[in-house]
């Protein structure tokens, strides 16, 4: 891939959303565009990101392991044939490097590290995480019992959406059809977690 670079004209993913708009700034990405790249790693980075913290990653951990996904998708970028495929590759790309990297000593501190992001992305100034309902507390509480399948499952379809499905069925190793029936049976694990944590008012 040549250097990447900035332009005024306009831009190819411009009205496209999901796997269309993504395809189109992989390949753009590709003859150099540096505003194609900035829009995947400003939509899809969060994908990434729990993707690694789904696998047990301490925040710092993870974090390495994002920049070093995002790294290795600009080095093979030209060799992703299916561009449309992205966010299956990243998140087989993602549990790769959390398995590579993880050990217990790097294992997140469970949920007060979980926690912490969500009010830290929810509230902003650490005083305002005071203010939060303890029912967000139960809610990750009945997350984290949930099997990391599960956790998975929920975060990927959250995050990528039912257009990623196929991707998400294919990074998760199980047939598309089963995708909506199997999430539909982890979020009943999780209502009934969430029973048990006190309830969800």
């Amino acid at each position: 891939m040549g250097e990447l670079r900035t332009t005024g004209e306009h831009p190819p993913w411009e009205g496209l959303a999901g796997t269309d708009r993504h395809a189109a700034c992989v390949i753009a990405a590709r003859t150099g565009d540096r505003r194609a790249l900035d829009v995947l790693v400003a939509e899809l980075t969060p994908l990434v990101w729990h993707v690694a913290r789904g696998h047990g990653l301490d925040r710092a951990t993870a974090e390495d392991v994002v920049q070093t996904v995002w790294l290795a998708f600009l080095r093979h970028i030209d060799r992703l044939h299916e561009p449309r495929a992205l966010v299956g590759w990243l998140v087989v790309a993602t549990r790769r490097e959390a398995r590579r990297t993880w050990t217990p000593a790097k294992r997140e501190t469970g949920l007060t590290d979980e926690l912490a992001d969500h009010l830290e992305s929810t509230h902003g100034l650490p005083e305002d995480a005071a203010l939060v309902d303890d029912r967000d507390i139960r809610l990750w509480r009945a997350f984290g019992r949930l099997s990391q399948r599960c956790q998975e499952l929920l975060r990927l379809t959250v995050l990528a959406g039912r257009a990623e499905y196929r991707t998400v069925a294919e990074a998760l190793a199980i047939p598309r059809g089963s995708i909506g029936p199997t999430r539909g049976r982890c979020l009943t694990t999780l209502r009934t977690h969430l029973d048990a944590e006190g309830g969800s008012r």
